[in-house]
């Protein structure tokens, strides 16, 4: 692709690297913006400049806030003794779309892949085994996608809890074998959170 301007070159490559997003349609992202009022633009390089400067990580589910704390976990109204373990911050926005759940979350950061180099210790599984050994969780439901790697980590995490006083659950099979969380519908995704079953049971099934 040749380019008459290095300016408009280097915002088509950098625009390029953003996932799902070819040399093609930067290219037609980058032409939108210069169509657009310069404060238009400006206003988001600004909001992505905040993001990256001034976003924190809840530092109790590890979720995105504007705060230390979330406001999901800061919500009195939330049932702290159940926590929805999931992948990332796109299962959370899913989930709280169902408006079926009331407990709180844990966002590991991922699943574990040996197949990537992603183990353990590179998510957040250590804190969530800690926030279970202070006794105040009742109920972990495992919320990841129902793939190999899913299914993984549910049962590393499963094993780190052997011995402690948790029920663990996982989310009804409503979510087909495969799928990834974020993608399901609202409705099918809400059932599957009430309909949840004992983890042991899902050993089973297996």
């Amino acid at each position: 692709m040749d380019f008459s301007s290095k300016l408009l070159e280097n915002a088509v490559y950098e625009m390029s690297q953003l996932p799902g997003i070819g040399k093609r349609t930067a290219l037609r992202l980058v032409l939108h913006l210069l169509k657009q009022p310069q404060d238009q633009t400006t206003r988001l390089v600004s909001a992505l400049e905040n993001l990256r400067s001034e976003i924190k990580f809840c530092e109790n589910c590890h979720n995105i806030s504007d705060l230390p704390i979330c406001e999901i976990c800061s919500n009195p109204r939330r049932d702290k003794s159940l926590v929805c373990v999931v992948e990332d911050i796109r299962d959370v926005m899913a989930i709280e779309n169902t408006s079926q759940y009331k407990g709180l979350y844990h966002v590991l950061g991922g699943k574990i892949s040996p197949m990537e180099g992603v183990g353990p210790q590179d998510l957040t599984i250590s804190s969530l085994v800690g926030k279970v050994k202070q006794g105040e969780v009742k109920e972990l439901i495992f919320a990841l996608s129902s793939t190999m790697e899913g299914d993984t980590t549910n049962f590393y995490i499963y094993k780190q809890l052997e011995g402690h006083e948790v029920n663990t659950s996982t989310i009804a099979r409503g979510i087909a074998v495969g799928d990834e969380l974020e993608y399901a519908d609202e409705v099918t995704l809400g059932r599957s959170i009430l309909n949840r079953i004992p983890f042991e049971n899902s050993l089973k099934a297996n």
